[in-house]
């Protein structure tokens, strides 16, 4: 095959991928929520030194031998933080139905997958009462369901709050688009130095948070944002 320079295009130049159903489906839901939902953001920075240093610790206590070894991960530690941060400010737990918002008592986490069919988010649900084990080994076990095309439609369908991560990406900073009917959506960037330091010890990342404003207003996204920055900058109070 060798690319014209000059005309009009034929059929050897491009290829037409055929949409499959859940592309639809999400194409459509992200269209909707855009156009529909009006979206502001909020932006912090927090240090995840400490973050790192305790998931090394606690890895390090994990006996590959045992009947439930571990390995912990800095979006587990996140999915915790947002979770314990969506019972201190309830108010971001909630969703958007037209006549009405409910707020949940329930946090069901839903975390971004990025998948050969598309981007699913299976529910990592009561995210606020598992032990960070649990929690770790539900997140592994629902993104293998979830890029083996295995997830049933009750374990991605619903949810109280989404976290969509592109830090493995080296992604700095993003914003995400809401899943209706939830009113919030967590955008988590890669850890990084402070201009001129080369150290990890002041590493930090940035999260933006997407807001209905329909549902939330500005003060209670900063507050959320706030409770959640004290968790990931203390990850010991997580254990408490």
């Amino acid at each position: 095959y060798q690319r014209r320079v000059h005309g009009g295009y034929s059929a050897a130049d491009f290829e037409d991928v055929p949409l499959t159903g859940m592309r639809r489906v999400v194409a459509e839901r992200l269209l909707a929520s855009k156009n529909g939902a009006p979206h502001f953001y909020l932006t912090i920075e927090a240090k995840v030194a400490a973050l790192q240093r305790l998931i090394k610790e606690l890895n390090a206590s994990s006996d590959p031998k045992s009947p439930n070894p571990f390995k912990l991960t800095v979006t587990d530690l996140i999915v915790k933080a947002s979770a314990l941060a969506l019972t201190k400010v309830p108010a971001v737990n909630s969703q958007w139905l037209g006549d009405k918002i409910r707020v949940n008592n329930r946090v069901d986490i839903s975390v971004a997958v990025a998948t050969p069919v598309g981007l699913l988010t299976p529910i990592l649900f009561n995210a606020d009462l598992k032990g960070l084990v649990e929690l770790s080994n539900g997140l592994k076990e629902l993104a293998k369901k979830a890029r083996d095309g295995k997830l049933k439609p009750d374990e991605f369908q619903g949810g109280t709050f989404t976290i969509s991560s592109l830090g493995p990406f080296g992604i700095k900073h993003f914003t995400a688009i809401i899943n209706p009917p939830q009113a919030a959506i967590l955008a988590v960037g890669t850890a990084q130095h402070p201009p001129g330091v080369s150290t990890d010890e002041h590493d930090y990342a940035t999260f933006t948070l997407s807001c209905d404003h329909r549902v939330i207003d500005g003060a209670v996204g900063a507050e959320w944002l706030k409770h959640f920055k004290q968790y990931i900058e203390n990850p010991h109070t997580m254990l408490l």
